[in-house]
């Protein structure tokens, strides 16, 4: 599983000019998995994404975490993370875990986060456009 995680003031996502997720202050986590991924995997992904401490403190250190500022997840599925650009100009993405498999391990994920934190999602599968201000920027990839 790979995460591509940044630090947001406010998010949303829209299907066909539909808002179907939005937050304010938290993360926007986009999310990619494996054929090999397990349900081990989205336990392990679950706790470093709301314990990511990549929130300031009155020191403006990098040291709350999502869970420490009360902030909501924004999780989005996004296959192409695993795209492999190394040889042609078009990205490979046969590393990509198919749908049959994704699907329930991102629905997974997200079950499992909403358990620790508010979680906004957009929709599985669908061509989706962000809007999103970027905190900081702070962005991070995150690979269990």
């Amino acid at each position: 599983m790979r995460c591509v995680i940044q630090r947001i003031s406010k998010g949303k996502v829209f299907v066909n000019n539909e808002v179907v997720g939005e937050i304010d202050k938290g993360l926007l986590v986009l999310c990619a998995f494996l054929a090999t991924d397990t349900q081990k995997t989205i336990d392990w992904m679950t706790n470093k994404v709301a314990n990511l401490r990549i929130f300031p403190d009155e020191n403006n250190k990098l040291n709350k975490s999502l869970l420490d500022v009360k902030g909501k997840a924004l999780v989005v599925s996004n296959f192409s993370l695993y795209g492999d650009c190394a040889n042609g100009s078009r990205p490979n993405f046969a590393q990509s875990a198919p749908k049959e498999i994704s699907e329930p391990l991102y629905n997974s994920f997200v079950q499992k986060l909403k358990e620790k934190v508010p979680v906004a999602t957009g929709r599985f599968g669908k061509k989706m456009e962000l809007e999103l201000y970027s905190d900081g920027p702070i962005t991070v990839v995150v690979e269990k």
